[in-house]
């Protein structure tokens, strides 16, 4: 593994390489342990370990029952970050998320006001069925996902680090639910889809769930060991070939007289999710260098939830995907 990190003056130094060949072996056995409670959804893991990599959050879709919530318990076990856990429901407030002041009388009679954190003080959120609250609860977890922080009573309070928010939704059209506002759905740095494993995959789901007690996956890796990881993935140098790639793509899917389907299409942070993802992809590959391979892997995550189609373009079949692939011929233009 080491080898693979030997690159040029212009990145990290040796010492940094040494760290990033351990880090990389040991996010190697966290991804392992994490496929063995999660069978047969490695793209989806290895997803969501990029996620975690390049310091983001990711939106995770798909219909009830395919391990979303398994998925992130067992990445916040494995990794040992302190995780907790919001069930979104139509009557969540953002009190709930965010936490509350109350007011408490001291043994001398004096009256004061304390601050009771809420579930958003973890290192790992599990912000569950996020699509079945009120808009109003959704977006309680704004400025918490952007700024690292939360603003109650006038008063901002420090989030624990790392901090990163693994929301799972239901597809919009199941009933109860509530779109996600363009505003929020931004601040993932991927969205992931998940669907239904494969015959094999599904026969080992159920021999290995329906026995005796389930073993817990150990702890590989501690959130100092992260904070590392993701300090020491944002060095990695990035080719002019592969930044100016993302630039064409990026811009490929805005509105424009070319492309009069195109209600809005991908900002500057889209592109930020894509170089930062790539480096964390080539990573996670035991590669210090990302690749357009990368990009091109991460382009339907990072882009397909900042895409929207205008009413002719849906009315004619047109898809988001079909807009992603067609910029996908100009990585290589």
């Amino acid at each position: 593994m080491l080898n693979q990190f030997a690159q040029p003056s212009s990145a990290p130094d040796a010492q940094a390489e040494r760290r990033l060949a351990d880090l990389s072996a040991r996010i190697l056995a966290a991804r392992e342990a994490v496929e063995g409670t999660i069978i047969g959804q490695r793209q989806v893991v290895d997803l969501t370990l990029t996620t975690l990599l390049a310091g983001g959050h990711a939106l995770l879709v798909g219909v009830p029952g395919l391990a979303k919530t398994r998925l992130v318990k067992t990445l916040g076990q494995v990794l040992g970050l302190d995780t907790r856990r919001v069930q979104f429901t139509p009557d969540l407030m953002p009190t709930d998320i965010l936490g509350s002041e109350v007011l408490e009388t001291a043994s001398d009679g004096s009256r004061a006001f304390r601050f009771v954190k809420g579930p958003v003080f973890c290192q790992l959120l599990m912000a569950d069925e996020i699509n079945r609250a009120s808009p109003r609860t959704q977006s309680a977890l704004l400025e918490a996902m952007q700024e690292m922080q939360v603003t109650v009573a006038g008063q901002r309070h420090g989030l624990p680090q790392p901090y990163h928010v693994l929301a799972t939704q239901n597809p919009i059209e199941q009933e109860g639910t509530y779109p996600l506002p363009e505003a929020q759905l931004d601040r993932f740095l991927f969205q992931i889809l998940i669907d239904y494993p494969a015959l094999d995959d599904e026969r080992a789901i159920l021999l290995a769930t329906t026995g005796g007690m389930e073993a817990a996956p150990p702890v590989l890796f501690s959130p100092q060991e992260l904070m590392e990881a993701q300090s020491l993935i944002r060095r990695l140098p990035a080719p002019e070939q592969v930044v100016e790639s993302i630039l064409r793509v990026v811009r490929a899917t805005r509105p424009g007289p070319e492309r009069p389907d195109i209600a809005w299409g991908a900002g500057p942070r889209a592109a930020q999710a894509l170089l930062a993802g790539a480096r964390a992809r080539a990573f996670l590959m035991g590669r210090a260098v990302p690749l357009l391979e990368d990009v091109e892997a991460l382009l339907s995550p990072a882009l397909g939830h900042r895409i929207a189609l205008t009413y002719g373009g849906r009315a004619r079949g047109l898809t988001v995907d079909d807009i992603i692939g067609g910029a996908v011929p100009l990585l290589d233009a």
